[in-house]
C-alpha cells in the first residue's frame, strides 16, 4: 500500500475543521427554519426557504468532510503560506469607505469612485477601460434599480442618484 491511499485523520486537517463548521452553520439554518415554522409546499411558512437551505448547506458540508477524512487536505500553517494581505486589506478598506460615504454622497457618488478605486488598484486596468466601466456599470444598475424596479436608493447631500 502507498502513503496515499492510507490517509490518516489528522486534526490540524482544514478541510475537516471548514466542513465541521459549515456543519454546524447549517444545523443552526435548519433549527431556525423549524423554529420559524414551514408550512407546506402550496403554503409556505417563513421557515421553509430557510429550512431547505440548511439542509443544503448540511449536504455540502457533509461531502467536504467526507472528503477531508477519506482524502486527507491541507494543513491550516500550508492555507496561510505565502499570502499576500495588500490587496485583501485594500478591498476592504475600500468598502469601509463606500459604506460611510454611502449615505452621504448617494449611490451614484459613491459607488463611481469605489468602482474605480477597485479597477485600478486591486487589479490594475488600464485608464481608457477602467474609467468608462466605472461610470457605465454603476449608471446602469442604477437605472435598472431605480427605473425598472423602483427601488429607491440613497441619493445623498447633492441629491444625485
Amino acid at each position: 500500500m502507498t502513503d496515499q491511499t492510507n490517509v490518516k485523520l489528522r486534526l490540524n486537517n482544514s478541510e475537516l475543521w471548514g466542513g465541521l463548521i459549515g456543519l454546524a452553520l447549517g444545523v443552526f439554518v435548519v433549527w431556525s427554519g423549524l423554529k420559524l415554522k414551514l408550512g407546506t409546499i402550496n403554503d409556505p411558512g417563513s421557515g421553509y426557504v430557510l429550512f431547505y437551505t440548511g439542509l443544503l448547506m448540511c449536504l455540502f458540508a457533509a461531502t467536504i468532510i467526507i472528503a477531508a477524512v477519506t482524502e486527507g487536505g491541507p494543513t491550516f500553517g500550508a492555507r496561510w503560506k505565502d499570502a499576500r494581505w495588500t490587496k485583501p486589506l485594500l478591498i476592504i478598506a475600500c468598502l469601509i469607505a463606500f459604506a460611510l460615504a454611502l449615505d452621504r454622497l448617494g449611490f451614484l457618488l459613491s459607488t463611481i469612485p469605489l468602482m474605480l478605486l477597485l479597477l485600478r488598484l486591486v487589479d490594475p486596468v488600464r485608464w481608457t477601460l477602467a474609467i468608462p466601466i466605472a461610470l457605465l456599470a454603476p449608471l446602469g444598475v442604477w437605472w435598472v434599480l431605480k427605473r425598472l424596479l423602483l427601488i429607491q436608493l440613497p441619493s445623498g447631500i447633492f441629491g444625485i442618484g
